[in-house]
Parts: structure tokens; sequence; C-alpha cells
């Protein structure tokens, strides 16, 4: 039980390195508190999207989440995040 409720989040190198992919210049820097921020904006982004695709899937009676049940909740994800 105590591995499931395990954290699970993603790394500052990686959120970082992704953001710098996307500057337009190479003088443009990224604070430490902007890779936080984003880290834990991500986390909580995955986190809500595994939420209302498992309630997606139970709402249709099914055992286990597809990706037709992440499709379907999508669209209001996008909007509220």
């Amino acid at each position: 039980m105590a591995e499931r409720d395990a954290e699970v989040g993603f790394k500052k190198e990686t959120v970082s390195k992704l953001l710098s992919g996307f500057f337009k210049e190479d003088r443009t820097r990224l604070s430490g508190d902007a890779v936080l921020l984003m880290t834990e904006l991500l986390r909580i982004f995955v986190q809500e999207a595994a939420v209302r695709s498992q309630k997606q899937a139970e709402s249709e009676d099914c055992d286990l989440v597809d990706i037709e049940h992440f499709e379907k909740i999508l669209p209001q994800l996008l909007l509220d995040f």
C-alpha cells in the first residue's frame, strides 16, 4: 500500500530542458523557481488527467482506462488549465 501512495513527479532537469527547447534566444535564462513551478503544474495536470480518465471509464462501466477515456476528457481538461 505504501508504494501506491508514493508521490510521482517530473525531474527538474527534464522540465528545464523541455522549457529551454522552446526559447527563441540562447540568452534567455530560466530561474529555479520557474522550473519548480512548472514541475508542480505538470504533476497536477497529469494527476488530474488520470483521475478524470478513471472517472470517465467508471461512468462507462469499464474496469480499465483506455486512450478513448483520456480523449473524451481532454478538451475540458485543457480548458480548465
